[in-house]
């Protein structure tokens, strides 16, 4: 997974029919967890652009779309914020989300 600012997660959003932006902190144990997870993730659906950020470095967004925890997933399609995705429950259930 690339490492992405606002910009390139807003890029994206314009650019794909489906966008995937995942948000954690390096403290964050589930965010360890979720980091695995969302490898996996991005190794099974190539073809959806999949990006990360520590959000420690962008708090305009974390306000913006009233993120209230970490680890968060934003799912955009066709240019609109769809879901947001605070239970990383398991792979196959991020894959049905993400479509």
């Amino acid at each position: 997974m690339e490492t992405w600012s606002r910009e390139d997660w807003e890029t994206a959003m314009r650019q794909s029919a489906c966008v995937v932006y995942y948000l954690y902190t390096p403290i964050c144990g589930t965010c360890a967890v979720a980091s695995k997870m969302m490898e996996v993730v991005q190794a099974m659906k190539p073809d959806i652009p999949i990006g990360k950020a520590d959000l420690n470095y962008i708090e305009d967004l974390a306000v913006d779309y009233k993120i209230e925890s970490v680890p968060c997933l934003l799912i955009a399609k066709d240019g609109e914020l769809k879901d947001k995705i605070y239970t990383f429950e398991s792979v196959p259930n991020l894959l049905e989300k993400i479509g």
